[in-house]
């Protein structure tokens, strides 16, 4: 199944100068209100420097009225140095020196006390780029900044306790590349200060790919933006020998018996890197291998699912030794706190696969010299498209004499959305010898599906099929289906201990960014092409030979995707 990521060629040195002339750029600032006038007025102020090159800069701003409603508005602010605006959208943006004022397009003036609104510009600049630091909505100062940079990475942070909930109370990285990538498509500022993943799908991804950032640059840059403050950075571990083995859109670049170079070339590095003292402040979330243990249980002989390249992989062990490399070398680093992939309710929520999967899981947590307690949790729905609840319908209805569970959709399996198998999971985990506090993280990047066609109740009771497919919200042709989703959209919005067990919702997989090319795209990064990406493929036995439900046009996997982004901001639910 295809979950990796590509990082953009940017010249790195220049991303790095931008940041350190940006300062505290992608930070709050925070509102003061101001003396009493007609209307009170407040405001908080996102100021941030989406993308920046030799001799200039994008920036995105949104400002919330704190204050009473508001008619129209007027943002003004004053320049540090010598930038120079030259375009700017969703307001009238004009300047006089060093002083800059944004005032409301026709369609965005009212704000109601709480409502936001964005608009963004380009801008010359040389030298100093320093974020504005006071701000005046309709004349009245709403915030204030200034004095010695808080985020500045040569200081490093305090080192923090182990907690619970790495989320509770935390702030979560905000990865600069995707968000450059989401801010330039039309609509895309919407999002573009959401927390992604940060994907190492390869050696190289640890210094940085091409012109891309590298780790440290990325914790360099999540120090700057926690100021001090809890903050969460979440990176994806990805790289084992023979990855994907039941996939072809994602395999890597480690052959099935390269053990050795992923544990040397690989996860020492990023160790070694997660252990300096200047990320000591930080809460590291490490998403362990997604689309590898799962595999051993469900694609491997005598399966009718199975495939040559996965009885490779039970056969020589080094899924396991990776992942118990991973969990011991990465959990020995006291912030780290590991989250092992747990596919997803449609992959092993059959009774076949539930424990099976566990006691899996369990068997790698303890190779290697690592233990089950350096697990804090598992992952669920990773990069793929499972409904995080269906309300319209339950594993305990039924209709006309038959269960929902003999429903062509739900097929006997015990689960029929990510949260009540993420839950169900957790309490099987620790059944099996895995510590009690554990908590459950679900990816909820894509799988929303609003739009027009998100019923809007149950469906029809003439048979428990007419139920569960008019009432269903995922809205794909076969659980099986995993490559690009036509009618997909963006899921729950990230956020903090959402339900009883589970840690956060997440969105680990960026969205935007390909699962896999639907035709033959000749790479050097040893992703093949996988039919399931083909939206003319009709299915093998892993989707009940049905059709792959995929978009056309798409990239190779992790390659950016426009069409997809625009459909998953179409059809997101929550709507944007």
């Amino acid at each position: 199944m295809s979950r990796t990521t590509s990082p953009p060629r940017r010249t790195r040195t220049a991303v790095l100068a931008a940041y350190a002339l940006v300062a505290a750029a992608a930070g709050t600032v925070t509102a003061l209100d101001g003396p009493a006038s007609a209307a009170a007025a407040g405001c908080t102020v996102d100021y941030s420097i989406q993308s920046s090159w030799s001799g200039g800069f994008t920036t995105a701003v949104a400002v919330t009225n704190t204050g009473d409603a508001v008619s129209s508005w007027k943002l003004e602010w004053n320049f540090a140095g010598n930038q120079k605006v030259t375009q700017g959208w969703s307001s009238t943006v004009t300047q006089s020196g060093t002083a800059v004022s944004a005032t409301n397009a026709s369609w965005n003036g009212t704000l109601a006390t709480g409502a936001s609104a964005s608009f963004g510009f380009n801008a010359t600049a040389t030298g100093t780029n320093a974020v504005p630091a006071a701000f005046k909505l309709n004349g009245v100062t709403c915030n204030t900044s200034g004095g010695e940079d808080p985020t500045d990475p040569t200081d490093p942070p305090p080192a923090n306790a182990k907690v619970d909930n790495p989320y509770t109370g935390a702030g979560v990285y905000v990865n600069p590349e995707w968000s450059a990538k989401a801010a330039a498509e039309t609509g895309g500022s919407r999002i573009s200060r959401q927390p992604t993943g940060v994907w190492l799908d390869r050696i190289a991804a640890i210094e940085g790919v091409g012109n891309g950032m590298g780790l440290r640059d990325h914790l360099d840059e999540a120090v700057r933006q926690a100021a001090g403050r809890p903050f969460v950075v979440q990176l994806v571990i990805y790289n084992l020998p023979g990855r994907d083995c039941a996939a072809l859109a994602s395999n890597g670049e480690l052959g099935p018996t390269e053990i050795t170079r992923y544990q040397k070339e690989y996860i020492d590095p990023i160790a070694a890197i997660l252990a300096d003292s200047k990320y000591a402040g930080l809460r590291i979330v490490t998403t362990v291998e997604i689309d590898s243990l799962p595999n051993l249980v469900t694609n491997v002989s005598p399966r009718v699912t199975a495939t040559p390249q996965c009885d490779v992989m039970k056969a020589n062990g080094n899924y396991i030794k990776g992942v118990g490399y991973a969990l011991n070398h990465l959990g020995a680093v006291p912030n780290v706190y590991n989250y092992v992939d747990a596919g997803h309710h449609g992959w092993i929520g059959w009774d076949d696969n539930f424990n099976a999967s566990a006691q899996m899981f369990k068997q790698a947590a303890t190779a290697e010299g690592s233990t089950v307690d350096k697990v804090h949790g598992f992952i669920v729905n990773t990069a793929n498209y499972g409904a995080t609840k269906e309300n319209n319908f339950t594993i305990n209805d039924s209709v006309a004499g038959k269960s929902v569970r003999e429903s062509k959709w739900v097929d006997w399996n015990r689960y029929v959305d990510e949260q009540s198998f993420a839950q169900a999971f957790r309490q099987e985990a620790v059944n099996v010898g895995f510590p009690s506090g554990i908590g459950m993280l679900i990816d909820t990047s894509r799988n929303g599906w609003g739009g027009t066609a998100r019923p809007g109740g149950p469906g029809a009771q003439t048979s428990v099929d007419t139920y569960v497919d008019g009432g269903r919200y995922d809205r794909r042709i076969h659980l099986g289906n995993w490559c690009n989703q036509a009618g997909a959209g963006l899921g729950e919005r990230p956020k903090a201990s959402p339900a009883t067990g589970i840690d956060a919702y997440v969105w680990m997989k960026p969205p935007g960014e390909s699962d896999g090319a639907s035709k033959v795209i000749p790479n050097d990064q040893g992703k093949g092409f996988d039919q399931m990406c083909d939206p003319a493929y009709t299915g093998n036995p892993r989707n009940n030979n049905h059709m792959s439900g995929a978009l056309g046009n798409a990239p190779l996997s992790g390659d950016w995707f426009s069409a997809q982004f625009q459909e998953l901001m179409k059809n997101a639910y929550p709507a944007l």
